[in-house]
């Protein structure tokens, strides 16, 4: 794994339709939408915030977390939407000793049912594979979040089982996840198929 890649600057990834790019103060009101969504953290270990102030807060924190090396949380933004901030998606748990990372991600809820999150997943998996040289992805799913488990299945990955009363989610309490993968081994196998 070449962690410099995603710590030593940070990483800005483009497709034809999205920009992940760093989330700055001047995109507040966007973020602010949606966390102070419910509906956006059913399925997520995250607690809503309805406060503008905690939500600036939180901006500082993401700074905080890509500093340490622990954490990067991009902002998915749509071209055609004049860079409107539609959602995360982030990259955490880097484990340099096996490659491994976790993702994870959520979208406004104006966003849902549009492919952005696939597009988005799509574009990191990419850079996590061939920039950063990741051998393993993996994402933590509850089970009825069925959306989510739709964006990972049309990127490829498995499905690997379910992790019974595993995790102890903010706001949730202690859940069972559905735990997806995808190894570098499996996308070089598509691409001789």
């Amino acid at each position: 794994m070449i962690i410099e890649k995603v710590f030593k600057q940070f990483p800005i990834l483009h497709s034809t339709t999205l920009e992940l790019k760093k989330i700055e103060e001047s995109h507040l009101q966007e973020l602010f939408a949606i966390y102070d969504n419910d509906k956006v953290f059913e399925y997520c270990g995250i607690i809503p915030k309805h406060n503008l102030q905690t939500v600036q807060k939180m901006i500082a924190h993401f700074e905080r977390d890509y500093s340490k090396k622990s954490r990067i949380k991009w902002g998915i933004f749509e071209k055609s939407q004049s860079e409107k901030l539609v959602g995360i998606i982030e990259a955490m748990d880097f484990n340099q000793k096996v490659d491994m990372v976790t993702i994870g991600y959520y979208l406004a809820e104006t966003s849902w049912g549009k492919g952005i999150a696939t597009e988005a997943v799509e574009i990191i998996v990419k850079f996590l594979l061939e920039d950063v040289n990741v051998n393993r992805i993996q994402a933590e799913v509850m089970p009825l979040n069925e959306p989510s488990k739709k964006v990972l299945l049309k990127n490829g990955f498995l499905k690997e089982g379910l992790l019974r009363q595993a995790s102890l989610w903010s706001g949730k309490g202690v859940v069972d996840l559905e735990i997806y993968s995808l190894l570098q081994g499996d996308c070089k196998h598509d691409l001789q198929s």
